[in-house]
């Protein structure tokens, strides 16, 4: 009788997992392989827009099948604003964070940059980039890059510097104890635990980009064009034809942009950060079949272990010895001086030519400019508490919860993303024909253009609050209120405190559009200070521009010094994350 040979379960099964694996890892491979090609053609694409010869008039067409060139083009300059207004974040909010010196002049001054509307900066930034490249396109495109910098940068920074000032105290001790550099402490301990924030704020300046885009892409001063081919433009020249055929054709490339950048970067970049968490118990992390797949990619694990790792070795290293030759903690001050004295002489020569242009307006406009900025500064408040109150229990709803989370995030990046201006018409339409005229409509805008910098700035703070802690609250059964009170509230506070200090920025960015709208060749507008900048841009009025943004400086310094910095100063020692 035979006798049947041994089968061997266990090498059956490892090489069924070895074919597995090296399916999965060929598929990561070809997929990342493919999403390479796809972004160096769209780089080049646009090069070749960005150093074609300069064109006087532009031509934006209204065919439908523009649209996927034309939403290239404007990822790639939201693409590059992204990249510029992270890492000024990053330099700006650890400036402001180590020196307070420097916090006095830095805080109040991005707090002025921030709420100044998009169409102060446009006529001297485009000028002036068109001056510098005159034969070629790339002073427009760099132009309608930094304007669209503009609205990114502002809230991020934020962020980051109430993250430095919120790092528990133990954190900070183990850094001192274990003797980190500056650059070991940024790296290992401040960037991490700023993470989280720095995520969902940058989904939030991406999603307001759109709406800085369409201004920038469709910039007129005067009789001087400035227009850009691009996704923004398609958009505007719809909303001002009326045309609402194009206008949802638009929105729709515009929903399936946001969808792939959503599933392709957002939904792997808070997978990834989710690890940054600090708290002593883990929890249920948020999942992305995106990262996986790259984790399971070949090519990029030997990219990572042959050039990643050891030029991050190199790097730090070398940062490390540097710091060492200069002692044990880098002296900012010097530096922070030498770049405030810099500043401040840049700011001499613009407060200069702006008294030279001041000069010629009466007393009776700059009544009437303070009038219109009271109205103005009653709709931003408006806006903002309006905005408070439902973006904080629905972002801590959507922050708690894993599961609404994944199924919530999608669609609250699509709806932040979408520009009000492009929603605008139908909204206006609507109250038109319900008797709620001009003034409701520029409210409703204006807390479009709010809401989301709350709501997201929430989420981040929701989704930050250690899992010991709520365990903690369970086991002490605490209510729903007493939960609100002493977990949820004091544990969101530093991240409210940020939303709704770039959401009032954003407030009166929206009021230029809110005020004063074309639509179908008619300019609609009510009474208010946004309404006086986009009144003076069209009609090439500088020295009316010049003071409209004075004033509005002018509130903002004010606000940001009664109020903001208090609130700053409060959570960082009241509502401090310590042991």
């Amino acid at each position: 009788m035979k006798i049947a040979p041994p089968i061997h379960y266990e090498a059956i099964l490892r090489a069924i997992t070895e074919r597995t694996r090296w399916k999965s890892s060929f598929v990561a491979d070809v997929s990342v392989f493919a999403g390479v090609l796809a972004i160096l053609y769209a780089i080049v694409v646009s090069g070749r827009i960005w150093f074609a010869p300069f064109t006087p008039v532009a031509h934006i067409s209204s065919s439908p099948r523009a649209l996927p060139l034309y939403a290239a083009y404007s990822l790639v300059r939201i693409a590059i604003a992204y990249v510029l207004s992270l890492l000024f974040a990053l330099a700006y909010g650890f400036a402001a964070a180590k020196s307070e010196r420097a916090a006095r002049v830095l805080l109040p001054l991005l707090d002025i940059l921030q709420s100044i509307p998009v169409l102060s900066f446009l006529p001297g930034v485009m000028l002036g980039m068109v001056a510098l490249f005159p034969r070629r396109q790339l002073g427009l495109e760099l132009g309608s890059v930094l304007l669209i910098f503009t609205g990114q940068a502002w809230n991020i920074a934020f962020s980051f510097y109430a993250s430095l000032k919120a790092i528990p105290r133990e954190l900070d001790e183990a850094a001192r104890l274990y003797r980190f550099s500056a650059w070991q402490r940024f790296v290992e301990l401040e960037l991490p635990y700023g993470a989280i924030g720095l995520v969902w704020n940058s989904m939030m300046s991406v999603a307001g980009g759109w709406f800085f885009l369409m201004a920038c892409e469709m910039f007129v001063l005067g009789d001087r064009d400035f227009r850009l081919p691009g996704l923004g433009s398609y958009l505007q020249v719809a909303a001002g034809a009326g045309d609402m055929r194009g206008i949802l054709w638009g929105m729709a490339v515009m929903i399936a942009v946001i969808v792939l950048l959503d599933q392709f970067v957002w939904r792997p970049v808070i997978a990834w950060a989710d690890k940054f968490k600090f708290e002593s118990v883990e929890g249920a992390a948020p999942r992305s079949f995106v990262l996986t797949l790259l984790r399971q990619s070949g090519i990029l694990a030997e990219v990572n272990r042959r050039a990643i790792r050891p030029m991050e070795e190199r790097v730090m290293s070398a940062f490390a010895r540097r710091w060492e030759e200069r002692g044990e903690r880098p002296r900012t001050d010097g530096a922070v001086k030498k770049w405030i004295a810099r500043a401040t002489g840049v700011a001499v020569l613009a407060a200069l030519g702006w008294l030279a242009a001041l000069a010629r307006l009466g007393a009776g406009e700059f009544v009437s400019l303070a009038r219109d900025a009271a109205l103005t500064f009653l709709r931003v408040n408006a806006a903002l508490v309006l905005g408070a109150l439902w973006t904080v229990p629905v972002g801590v709803w959507i922050g708690t919860s894993p599961r609404v989370a994944r199924l919530a995030q999608p669609l609250v990046q699509i709806a932040a993303s979408i520009p009000a201006t492009a929603l605008f018409p139908v909204l206006l339409l609507l109250l038109i024909r319900a008797g709620g005229g001009m003034e409701s409509a520029a409210m409703a805008l204006m807390l479009l253009g709010t809401q989301w910098y709350i709501l997201f700035n929430v989420i981040a703070g929701a989704m930050a609050i250690p899992t010991d802690l709520k365990e903690a609250a369970s086991v002490f059964r605490f209510h729903r209120g007493e939960r609100w009170r002493r977990l949820i509230l004091p544990a969101i506070f530093p991240y409210l405190v940020t939303g709704m200090l770039t959401a009032s920025g954003g407030a009166w960015n929206a009021s230029i559009v809110a005020e004063y709208f074309h639509f179908q060749g008619k300019a609609l507008s009510v009474r208010g200070l946004g309404a006086s900048i986009s009144r003076a841009t069209d009609s090439g009025n500088l020295p009316v521009l010049l003071a409209a943004t004075l004033v509005m400086s002018v509130i903002v310094v004010t606000v940001n010094r009664v109020l903001w910095q208090r609130l700053y100063r409060l959570a960082a020692t009241r509502y401090k994350l310590d042991a």
